[in-house]
């Protein structure tokens, strides 16, 4: 899974996600490339109207050149920030998980395709309680101004 929680002084707060299933086949990706991250950024950017401070942590793939090139080419509306190394209690979109860790304990998916049914309905539930996505700001202590 890729997300982004995307906060506006004034706006009800958006979470933005991307699923990534792989299913072990030969030659299958295992994990999402640059280029999937870049359109998680484009589609938060076109469907908020707004320019967009990104803050990414540590994972090889956020420091892959083809994303700095692409950030360079969209400096107009975005903005990226390194997180440290390991800053977890910096970053919202980790309260997101864990909350839906917690909402998906007692259920019990029987393939892979049940898990993803489960997984994509408890994240839809979260991304309609703006107060839930409000709480993962508020409890990274950090606070939102205007750019």
């Amino acid at each position: 899974m890729a997300g982004a929680v995307c906060f506006r002084p004034g706006s009800r707060p958006h979470l933005f996600y991307r699923l990534h299933v792989y299913h072990g086949r030969k030659g299958e990706p295992k994990t999402f490339a640059w280029h999937e991250y870049r359109d998680l950024i484009v589609t938060a950017h076109q469907q908020l109207n707004a320019p967009l401070v990104w803050c990414w942590d540590n994972l090889n793939v956020h420091l892959a050149k083809e994303l700095a090139a692409c950030a360079e080419e969209h400096q107009d509306w975005l903005r990226i920030f390194q997180m440290p190394s390991y800053a977890p209690k910096l970053n919202p979109a980790e309260d997101v998980w864990s909350l839906l860790k917690r909402a998906i304990a007692n259920f019990v998916a029987t393939d892979l395709g049940g898990l993803v049914r489960i997984v994509k309905r408890k994240l839809k539930k979260i991304q309609f309680r703006p107060r839930l996505i409000d709480d993962c700001l508020t409890g990274t202590g950090l606070i939102i101004e205007p750019w």
